[in-house]
Protein backbone atom coordinates (compact mmCIF):
# COMPACT_ATOMS: atom_id res chain seq x y z
CA UNK A 1 0.00 0.00 0.00
CA UNK A 2 1.65 3.33 -1.03
CA UNK A 3 1.94 6.04 1.58
CA UNK A 4 0.30 9.42 1.04
CA UNK A 5 3.63 11.07 0.11
CA UNK A 6 4.19 8.54 -2.69
CA UNK A 7 0.82 9.04 -4.39
CA UNK A 8 0.89 10.69 -7.82
CA UNK A 9 0.58 14.45 -7.44
CA UNK A 10 -2.88 14.82 -9.06
CA UNK A 11 -4.28 12.26 -6.67
CA UNK A 12 -2.47 13.95 -3.82
CA UNK A 13 -4.08 17.32 -4.59
CA UNK A 14 -7.51 15.68 -5.00
CA UNK A 15 -7.23 13.95 -1.65
CA UNK A 16 -6.07 17.01 0.22
CA UNK A 17 -8.73 19.30 -1.20
CA UNK A 18 -11.89 17.81 -2.76
CA UNK A 19 -11.72 14.42 -1.06
CA UNK A 20 -11.01 15.99 2.31
CA UNK A 21 -13.97 18.33 1.98
CA UNK A 22 -16.14 15.43 0.89
CA UNK A 23 -14.97 13.35 3.85
CA UNK A 24 -15.62 16.23 6.23
CA UNK A 25 -19.12 16.70 4.87
CA UNK A 26 -19.81 13.00 5.36
CA UNK A 27 -18.59 12.85 8.95
CA UNK A 28 -22.06 13.30 10.53
CA UNK A 29 -23.37 10.37 8.47
CA UNK A 30 -20.32 8.31 9.41
CA UNK A 31 -20.80 9.08 13.11
CA UNK A 32 -24.50 8.24 12.88
CA UNK A 33 -23.70 4.97 11.14
CA UNK A 34 -21.11 4.11 13.77
CA UNK A 35 -23.62 4.89 16.53
CA UNK A 36 -26.18 2.63 14.89
CA UNK A 37 -23.61 -0.13 14.55
CA UNK A 38 -22.65 0.27 18.20
CA UNK A 39 -26.31 0.05 19.17
CA UNK A 40 -26.73 -3.26 17.34
CA UNK A 41 -23.40 -4.81 18.33
CA UNK A 42 -22.13 -3.27 21.58
CA UNK A 43 -18.48 -3.71 22.51
CA UNK A 44 -19.40 -5.25 25.87
CA UNK A 45 -22.52 -7.22 25.05
CA UNK A 46 -24.69 -8.56 27.83
CA UNK A 47 -27.11 -11.45 27.33
CA UNK A 48 -30.40 -10.50 25.74
CA UNK A 49 -33.44 -12.36 24.43
CA UNK A 50 -33.62 -13.30 20.75
CA UNK A 51 -36.82 -14.60 19.17
CA UNK A 52 -36.62 -17.32 16.53
CA UNK A 53 -38.27 -20.21 14.72
CA UNK A 54 -36.29 -23.35 13.89
CA UNK A 55 -38.87 -25.36 11.93
CA UNK A 56 -40.53 -24.13 8.73
CA UNK A 57 -40.81 -25.08 5.05
CA UNK A 58 -40.61 -23.52 1.58
CA UNK A 59 -40.92 -24.51 -2.09
CA UNK A 60 -37.65 -26.38 -1.66
CA UNK A 61 -39.78 -29.19 -0.22
CA UNK A 62 -43.47 -29.09 0.76
CA UNK A 63 -43.97 -25.46 1.79
CA UNK A 64 -46.02 -23.14 -0.42
CA UNK A 65 -43.89 -20.01 -0.83
CA UNK A 66 -40.43 -18.90 -1.91
CA UNK A 67 -37.72 -18.91 0.77
CA UNK A 68 -37.16 -15.15 0.51
CA UNK A 69 -40.87 -14.53 1.04
CA UNK A 70 -40.89 -16.84 4.06
CA UNK A 71 -37.88 -15.04 5.52
CA UNK A 72 -39.63 -11.71 4.96
CA UNK A 73 -42.69 -12.89 6.86
CA UNK A 74 -40.59 -13.47 9.97
CA UNK A 75 -38.24 -10.51 9.52
CA UNK A 76 -40.95 -7.86 9.38
CA UNK A 77 -42.66 -9.38 12.42
CA UNK A 78 -39.65 -8.81 14.69
CA UNK A 79 -38.21 -12.29 14.73
CA UNK A 80 -34.44 -12.28 15.14
CA UNK A 81 -33.52 -15.61 13.55
CA UNK A 82 -35.02 -18.24 11.30
CA UNK A 83 -34.05 -21.73 10.18
CA UNK A 84 -35.69 -22.97 6.98
CA UNK A 85 -35.93 -26.73 7.43
CA UNK A 86 -36.98 -28.39 4.22
CA UNK A 87 -37.20 -32.18 4.09
CA UNK A 88 -33.92 -33.99 3.37
CA UNK A 89 -32.49 -31.05 1.45
CA UNK A 90 -30.41 -27.97 2.08
CA UNK A 91 -31.22 -25.15 -0.32
CA UNK A 92 -28.13 -25.50 -2.51
CA UNK A 93 -27.37 -25.61 -6.22
CA UNK A 94 -29.53 -24.82 -9.25
CA UNK A 95 -33.20 -25.71 -9.08
CA UNK A 96 -36.06 -24.62 -11.32
CA UNK A 97 -39.70 -25.26 -10.40
CA UNK A 98 -42.58 -25.36 -12.91
CA UNK A 99 -44.83 -22.32 -12.59
CA UNK A 100 -47.86 -24.57 -12.86
CA UNK A 101 -46.81 -26.47 -9.73
CA UNK A 102 -45.97 -23.23 -7.92
CA UNK A 103 -49.44 -21.82 -8.60
CA UNK A 104 -51.17 -25.07 -7.66
CA UNK A 105 -49.43 -25.14 -4.32
CA UNK A 106 -49.13 -21.44 -3.46
CA UNK A 107 -52.23 -19.93 -5.12
CA UNK A 108 -52.83 -17.66 -8.08
CA UNK A 109 -51.02 -14.65 -6.59
CA UNK A 110 -47.87 -16.33 -5.26
CA UNK A 111 -45.59 -15.43 -8.20
CA UNK A 112 -47.05 -11.94 -8.51
CA UNK A 113 -46.44 -11.32 -4.81
CA UNK A 114 -42.86 -12.53 -5.22
CA UNK A 115 -42.33 -10.10 -8.11
CA UNK A 116 -43.94 -7.24 -6.21
CA UNK A 117 -41.67 -7.71 -3.21
CA UNK A 118 -38.34 -8.48 -4.90
CA UNK A 119 -38.76 -7.29 -8.50
CA UNK A 120 -38.09 -8.73 -11.94
CA UNK A 121 -34.36 -8.06 -11.62
CA UNK A 122 -34.30 -10.69 -8.84
CA UNK A 123 -36.99 -13.17 -9.87
CA UNK A 124 -35.67 -15.48 -12.60
CA UNK A 125 -38.13 -17.05 -15.03
CA UNK A 126 -37.77 -19.04 -18.22
CA UNK A 127 -40.01 -20.75 -20.75
CA UNK A 128 -43.64 -20.09 -21.62
CA UNK A 129 -46.96 -21.79 -21.06
CA UNK A 130 -46.63 -25.32 -19.78
CA UNK A 131 -42.82 -25.09 -19.83
CA UNK A 132 -42.61 -21.89 -17.75
CA UNK A 133 -40.40 -22.18 -14.68
CA UNK A 134 -39.11 -20.05 -11.79
CA UNK A 135 -35.69 -20.52 -10.29
CA UNK A 136 -35.59 -21.32 -6.58
CA UNK A 137 -32.74 -19.30 -5.07
CA UNK A 138 -30.25 -21.21 -2.89
CA UNK A 139 -29.60 -20.24 0.71
CA UNK A 140 -26.21 -18.60 0.16
CA UNK A 141 -27.73 -16.40 -2.55
CA UNK A 142 -30.90 -15.14 -0.89
CA UNK A 143 -29.63 -14.77 2.68
CA UNK A 144 -27.76 -11.56 1.79
CA UNK A 145 -31.06 -10.05 0.70
CA UNK A 146 -32.86 -10.57 4.01
CA UNK A 147 -30.26 -10.67 6.80
CA UNK A 148 -29.50 -7.62 8.92
CA UNK A 149 -26.69 -7.46 11.45
CA UNK A 150 -27.98 -7.48 15.00
CA UNK A 151 -31.57 -7.61 13.76
CA UNK A 152 -32.24 -10.71 11.66
CA UNK A 153 -30.24 -13.87 11.02
CA UNK A 154 -30.76 -16.86 8.73
CA UNK A 155 -29.48 -20.27 9.91
CA UNK A 156 -28.93 -23.08 7.35
CA UNK A 157 -30.97 -26.11 8.38
CA UNK A 158 -32.79 -29.25 7.31
CA UNK A 159 -35.53 -31.58 8.48
CA UNK A 160 -34.04 -35.08 8.33
CA UNK A 161 -37.18 -37.08 7.54
CA UNK A 162 -36.77 -40.77 8.34
CA UNK A 163 -39.24 -43.58 9.02
CA UNK A 164 -39.24 -46.94 10.80
CA UNK A 165 -41.96 -49.43 9.84
CA UNK A 166 -44.10 -46.59 8.57
CA UNK A 167 -43.61 -44.44 11.67
CA UNK A 168 -42.23 -40.94 10.93
CA UNK A 169 -39.00 -40.04 12.69
CA UNK A 170 -38.12 -36.44 11.89
CA UNK A 171 -35.14 -34.57 13.31
CA UNK A 172 -34.23 -30.97 12.58
CA UNK A 173 -30.56 -30.03 12.31
CA UNK A 174 -29.82 -26.30 12.53
CA UNK A 175 -26.58 -24.67 11.32
CA UNK A 176 -25.50 -27.54 9.10
CA UNK A 177 -22.89 -27.27 6.37
CA UNK A 178 -24.24 -29.98 4.06
CA UNK A 179 -27.49 -31.87 3.68
CA UNK A 180 -27.83 -35.06 5.71
CA UNK A 181 -29.80 -38.04 4.43
CA UNK A 182 -31.78 -40.26 6.83
CA UNK A 183 -29.91 -43.37 7.93
CA UNK A 184 -32.74 -45.44 9.43
CA UNK A 185 -32.67 -48.10 12.14
CA UNK A 186 -34.39 -51.25 13.34
CA UNK A 187 -36.38 -49.35 15.97
CA UNK A 188 -37.55 -45.77 16.42
CA UNK A 189 -35.03 -45.16 19.19
CA UNK A 190 -32.23 -46.62 17.08
CA UNK A 191 -33.17 -44.45 14.11
CA UNK A 192 -33.11 -41.36 16.33
CA UNK A 193 -29.69 -42.30 17.67
CA UNK A 194 -28.29 -43.10 14.22
CA UNK A 195 -29.40 -39.79 12.74
CA UNK A 196 -28.08 -37.90 15.73
CA UNK A 197 -24.69 -39.58 15.28
CA UNK A 198 -24.66 -38.36 11.68
CA UNK A 199 -25.38 -34.83 12.88
CA UNK A 200 -22.65 -35.08 15.50
CA UNK A 201 -20.16 -36.38 12.95
CA UNK A 202 -20.82 -33.41 10.68
CA UNK A 203 -20.46 -31.01 13.62
CA UNK A 204 -17.10 -32.50 14.56
CA UNK A 205 -15.86 -32.69 10.97
CA UNK A 206 -16.92 -29.16 10.04
CA UNK A 207 -16.16 -27.52 13.39
CA UNK A 208 -19.68 -26.06 13.46
CA UNK A 209 -22.10 -25.78 16.35
CA UNK A 210 -25.17 -27.76 15.21
CA UNK A 211 -28.42 -28.17 17.13
CA UNK A 212 -30.48 -31.32 16.58
CA UNK A 213 -34.00 -31.64 17.93
CA UNK A 214 -36.70 -34.27 17.54
CA UNK A 215 -39.87 -33.03 15.85
CA UNK A 216 -43.52 -33.64 16.78
CA UNK A 217 -43.26 -37.00 18.61
CA UNK A 218 -47.04 -37.47 18.53
CA UNK A 219 -47.24 -37.08 14.75
CA UNK A 220 -48.69 -40.46 13.82
CA UNK A 221 -48.03 -41.31 17.48
CA UNK A 222 -44.68 -42.53 16.19
CA UNK A 223 -42.39 -41.77 19.15
CA UNK A 224 -43.19 -43.08 22.62
CA UNK A 225 -41.79 -41.66 25.87
CA UNK A 226 -39.62 -44.77 26.12
CA UNK A 227 -38.26 -44.23 22.59
CA UNK A 228 -37.37 -40.66 23.42
CA UNK A 229 -35.90 -41.48 26.81
CA UNK A 230 -33.57 -44.19 25.55
CA UNK A 231 -32.30 -42.12 22.62
CA UNK A 232 -29.95 -40.42 25.06
CA UNK A 233 -28.01 -38.58 22.35
CA UNK A 234 -31.20 -36.53 21.90
CA UNK A 235 -31.27 -33.47 24.15
CA UNK A 236 -34.02 -31.35 22.55
CA UNK A 237 -37.52 -32.03 21.29
CA UNK A 238 -40.65 -30.09 20.36
CA UNK A 239 -42.86 -29.57 23.38
CA UNK A 240 -45.05 -27.42 21.11
CA UNK A 241 -45.50 -27.61 17.34
CA UNK A 242 -47.89 -25.30 15.49
CA UNK A 243 -48.99 -27.85 12.91
CA UNK A 244 -52.62 -28.91 13.53
CA UNK A 245 -51.91 -32.59 12.73
CA UNK A 246 -49.31 -33.41 15.37
CA UNK A 247 -51.69 -34.49 18.18
CA UNK A 248 -50.40 -31.98 20.70
CA UNK A 249 -52.97 -32.97 23.33
CA UNK A 250 -52.74 -36.74 22.83
CA UNK A 251 -55.84 -38.92 23.16
CA UNK A 252 -57.42 -41.41 25.55
CA UNK A 253 -54.60 -43.87 24.98
CA UNK A 254 -51.59 -41.68 24.18
CA UNK A 255 -50.10 -38.99 26.42
CA UNK A 256 -50.07 -35.31 25.58
CA UNK A 257 -46.73 -33.89 24.51
CA UNK A 258 -46.19 -32.33 27.94
CA UNK A 259 -46.87 -35.58 29.76
CA UNK A 260 -44.65 -37.43 27.27
CA UNK A 261 -41.89 -34.93 28.19
CA UNK A 262 -42.29 -35.72 31.89
CA UNK A 263 -42.37 -39.49 31.41
CA UNK A 264 -39.26 -39.46 29.22
CA UNK A 265 -37.38 -37.24 31.67
CA UNK A 266 -38.24 -39.45 34.63
CA UNK A 267 -36.90 -42.50 32.78
CA UNK A 268 -33.74 -40.60 31.92
CA UNK A 269 -33.10 -39.28 35.41
CA UNK A 270 -34.33 -42.19 37.53
CA UNK A 271 -33.20 -45.14 35.40
CA UNK A 272 -30.55 -44.02 32.92
CA UNK A 273 -28.64 -41.32 34.81
CA UNK A 274 -28.96 -39.20 31.66
CA UNK A 275 -29.64 -35.50 31.27
CA UNK A 276 -33.28 -34.53 30.70
CA UNK A 277 -34.76 -33.24 27.48
CA UNK A 278 -35.14 -29.53 26.78
CA UNK A 279 -38.35 -28.40 25.06
CA UNK A 280 -38.57 -26.09 22.04
CA UNK A 281 -41.62 -24.56 20.37
CA UNK A 282 -41.88 -24.19 16.59
CA UNK A 283 -44.27 -23.32 13.78
CA UNK A 284 -43.64 -26.20 11.37
CA UNK A 285 -45.15 -23.87 8.79
CA UNK A 286 -46.17 -25.18 5.38
CA UNK A 287 -48.97 -22.76 4.49
CA UNK A 288 -48.46 -18.98 4.18
CA UNK A 289 -51.62 -18.14 2.27
CA UNK A 290 -54.62 -19.05 4.41
CA UNK A 291 -56.12 -16.83 7.06
CA UNK A 292 -56.32 -17.33 10.85
CA UNK A 293 -59.36 -19.37 11.69
CA UNK A 294 -58.54 -22.20 9.31
CA UNK A 295 -57.50 -24.75 11.91
CA UNK A 296 -56.38 -27.28 9.29
CA UNK A 297 -53.54 -25.13 7.95
CA UNK A 298 -49.99 -25.07 9.29
CA UNK A 299 -49.43 -21.31 9.38
CA UNK A 300 -46.55 -19.19 10.72
CA UNK A 301 -46.40 -17.39 14.04
CA UNK A 302 -47.75 -20.09 16.35
CA UNK A 303 -44.64 -21.20 18.25
CA UNK A 304 -41.10 -19.97 18.81
CA UNK A 305 -38.08 -20.05 21.09
CA UNK A 306 -36.71 -17.13 23.08
CA UNK A 307 -32.95 -17.61 23.40
CA UNK A 308 -30.68 -15.72 25.78
CA UNK A 309 -27.34 -14.94 24.17
CA UNK A 310 -24.85 -12.08 23.95
CA UNK A 311 -24.77 -11.90 20.14
CA UNK A 312 -27.05 -12.72 17.25
CA UNK A 313 -24.79 -15.24 15.51
CA UNK A 314 -25.47 -18.89 14.66
CA UNK A 315 -22.85 -20.12 17.13
CA UNK A 316 -24.11 -18.03 20.05
CA UNK A 317 -27.72 -18.97 19.40
CA UNK A 318 -26.93 -22.68 19.03
CA UNK A 319 -24.72 -22.79 22.13
CA UNK A 320 -27.43 -21.16 24.26
CA UNK A 321 -29.99 -23.64 22.97
CA UNK A 322 -27.63 -26.50 23.75
CA UNK A 323 -27.10 -25.13 27.27
CA UNK A 324 -30.86 -24.83 27.89
CA UNK A 325 -30.66 -21.04 28.18
CA UNK A 326 -33.99 -20.44 26.47
CA UNK A 327 -37.71 -20.94 26.85
CA UNK A 328 -40.46 -22.03 24.46
CA UNK A 329 -43.53 -19.94 23.76
CA UNK A 330 -46.86 -19.89 21.96
CA UNK A 331 -47.54 -16.28 22.95
CA UNK A 332 -46.33 -15.50 26.48
CA UNK A 333 -43.18 -13.37 26.86
CA UNK A 334 -40.98 -13.73 29.94
CA UNK A 335 -38.78 -10.93 31.20
CA UNK A 336 -36.49 -13.30 33.04
CA UNK A 337 -35.99 -16.93 34.00
CA UNK A 338 -33.37 -17.70 36.62
CA UNK A 339 -32.48 -20.78 38.63
CA UNK A 340 -29.99 -20.46 41.48
CA UNK A 341 -28.24 -23.74 42.22
CA UNK A 342 -27.17 -22.58 45.68
CA UNK A 343 -30.59 -21.49 46.89
CA UNK A 344 -32.38 -24.07 44.69
CA UNK A 345 -34.85 -21.37 43.70
CA UNK A 346 -36.48 -20.85 40.30
CA UNK A 347 -37.64 -17.26 39.66
CA UNK A 348 -39.78 -16.10 36.75
CA UNK A 349 -40.80 -12.58 35.69
CA UNK A 350 -43.52 -12.18 33.06
CA UNK A 351 -43.91 -9.37 30.54
CA UNK A 352 -47.36 -7.79 31.02
CA UNK A 353 -49.74 -7.51 28.09
CA UNK A 354 -53.02 -5.54 27.95
CA UNK A 355 -56.13 -7.28 29.32
CA UNK A 356 -54.22 -10.46 30.21
CA UNK A 357 -53.73 -12.19 33.53
CA UNK A 358 -51.16 -14.93 34.09
CA UNK A 359 -50.96 -18.16 36.02
CA UNK A 360 -47.69 -20.06 36.59
CA UNK A 361 -47.73 -23.77 37.36
CA UNK A 362 -44.58 -25.43 38.65
CA UNK A 363 -44.54 -28.98 37.32
CA UNK A 364 -42.20 -31.64 38.65
CA UNK A 365 -41.64 -35.32 39.06
CA UNK A 366 -40.84 -36.72 42.49
CA UNK A 367 -38.44 -39.52 43.29
CA UNK A 368 -40.01 -42.74 44.51
CA UNK A 369 -39.98 -43.33 48.27
CA UNK A 370 -38.65 -46.63 49.67
CA UNK A 371 -38.38 -48.18 46.24
CA UNK A 372 -41.76 -46.91 45.12
CA UNK A 373 -42.56 -45.56 41.68
CA UNK A 374 -41.78 -41.89 40.91
CA UNK A 375 -44.68 -39.46 40.79
CA UNK A 376 -44.68 -38.04 37.28
CA UNK A 377 -45.60 -34.56 36.10
CA UNK A 378 -47.34 -33.29 39.23
CA UNK A 379 -48.32 -29.70 39.90
CA UNK A 380 -46.13 -28.74 42.85
CA UNK A 381 -47.20 -25.11 43.20
CA UNK A 382 -49.13 -22.38 41.44
CA UNK A 383 -48.82 -18.59 41.42
CA UNK A 384 -50.89 -15.78 39.93
CA UNK A 385 -49.53 -12.50 38.61
CA UNK A 386 -46.40 -11.28 36.86
CA UNK A 387 -43.83 -12.98 39.08
CA UNK A 388 -43.51 -16.50 40.44
CA UNK A 389 -40.91 -18.51 42.30
CA UNK A 390 -40.39 -22.04 43.55
CA UNK A 391 -37.78 -23.40 45.94
CA UNK A 392 -36.95 -27.08 45.55
CA UNK A 393 -37.66 -29.20 48.63
CA UNK A 394 -35.22 -31.97 47.78
CA UNK A 395 -37.40 -34.83 46.57
CA UNK A 396 -37.90 -33.45 43.07
CA UNK A 397 -36.15 -35.11 40.15
CA UNK A 398 -36.60 -31.77 38.36
CA UNK A 399 -38.97 -28.82 38.20
CA UNK A 400 -40.18 -26.85 35.19
CA UNK A 401 -42.69 -24.03 34.85
CA UNK A 402 -45.63 -23.43 32.52
CA UNK A 403 -46.93 -19.88 32.31
CA UNK A 404 -50.45 -19.54 30.90
CA UNK A 405 -52.14 -16.33 29.81
CA UNK A 406 -55.87 -15.67 30.05
CA UNK A 407 -55.72 -14.65 26.37
CA UNK A 408 -55.89 -17.04 23.39
CA UNK A 409 -53.14 -17.09 20.74
CA UNK A 410 -53.63 -14.84 17.71
CA UNK A 411 -54.12 -17.99 15.62
CA UNK A 412 -55.32 -20.86 17.86
CA UNK A 413 -55.14 -24.48 16.80
CA UNK A 414 -57.74 -26.02 19.09
CA UNK A 415 -60.79 -24.76 20.93
CA UNK A 416 -59.88 -23.17 24.24
CA UNK A 417 -56.14 -22.89 23.53
CA UNK A 418 -54.38 -20.20 25.57
CA UNK A 419 -51.03 -18.51 25.13
CA UNK A 420 -48.27 -20.25 27.08
CA UNK A 421 -44.55 -20.36 27.80
CA UNK A 422 -42.52 -23.38 28.92
CA UNK A 423 -39.27 -23.14 30.87
CA UNK A 424 -36.64 -25.87 30.89
CA UNK A 425 -36.35 -28.48 33.67
CA UNK A 426 -34.03 -27.44 36.50
CA UNK A 427 -32.84 -28.98 39.74
CA UNK A 428 -31.79 -32.27 38.16
CA UNK A 429 -28.17 -31.07 38.29
CA UNK A 430 -28.29 -31.31 42.09
CA UNK A 431 -28.97 -35.06 42.01
CA UNK A 432 -27.34 -36.57 38.93
CA UNK A 433 -24.04 -34.80 38.52
CA UNK A 434 -24.78 -34.97 34.78
CA UNK A 435 -23.81 -31.87 32.82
Amino acid sequence: MPTLSRLPKPCHRQLTRGAFLSMAAGLPLLVAAMSLADERVPADASPTWWKGNIHTHTFWSDGNDFPEMVAEWYRIRDYHFLALTDHNVLAQGIRWMPEKRILERGGAAVIENYLTRFGSAWVERRGEGDTAEVRLKPFDEFRALVEERGRFLMIPAEEISDAVNGKPVHINASNIAEALQPVGGQTVSEAIQNNLRAVREQAEKSGRAILAHLNHPNFGYAVTPEDLAHATLEQHFEVFNGHPSVNQLGNDEKPSIELLWDIANVIRLADLNAAPLFGVATDDTHDYHTQPGDKQSARPGRGWVMVRATHLTPEKIIHSLQDGDFYASSGVTLRSVHFDLKTRRLDIEIEPTPNATFSTRFIGSLAGVDGGEPRIGEELAQAEGLSASYTLRGDELYVRAVVTSSEPPHDPIWEGQQQQAWTQPVGWELKTGVE
